[in-house]
């Protein structure tokens, strides 16, 4: 199997988990924190995602990523809640500026989502873990997961497992 995989952080780890559990070509979401290096070396929460890139491109992650939570808002959470992409090898990081700043257009604000060097991994504590798939009817889900799904439904339809 072509494995590669990329970190990706900005809203709550339980919503980024269930959104990219949900896509074709993801083999598996790994649900935690991600720490960056210098200035961004506290943890935030965040998904590591392994993905076929002959599935699932990498350039599709981040759009649906920038899509699916507020990567325009530079809300007062944004260390906990890192608008990121982080890459692991240095040949990543051109690519994901360039996709970002394609992306850029189909917004109305400027994305403020960095690139930025994944440095350490935490996984969250077990019972965390696959959040959504054991509480979709829990008011946090119905709340926050469920549009976030339906957006993936709508627009990004051919892309998920529903």
């Amino acid at each position: 199997m072509n494995n590669s995989q990329i970190g990706l952080g900005g809203g709550c780890h339980w919503c980024t988990e269930a959104v990219f559990q949900s896509l074709k070509g993801v083999t598996l979401v790994k649900q935690g924190y991600i720490s960056s290096t210098e200035k961004n070396n506290s943890f935030s929460e965040a998904v590591l995602v392994s993905y076929n890139p002959n599935i699932i491109k990498l350039k599709d992650l981040i759009k649906i990523h920038l899509h699916t939570h507020k990567s325009t808002s530079d809300h007062s959470f944004r260390e906990k809640y890192r608008s990121a992409v982080y890459y692991a090898h240095e040949n990543q990081k051109l690519v994901i500026e360039t996709f970002i700043n394609e992306l850029n257009e189909d917004f109305e604000n400027k994305v403020i989502t960095q690139v930025l060097k994944l440095d350490k991994f935490k996984l969250s504590r077990p019972e965390l873990l696959d959040y959504y798939k054991k509480n979709p009817e829990k008011p946090f889900c119905k709340r926050y997961i469920h549009p976030k799904l339906d957006l993936l439904r709508k627009k990004y339809n051919e892309k998920t497992n529903f």
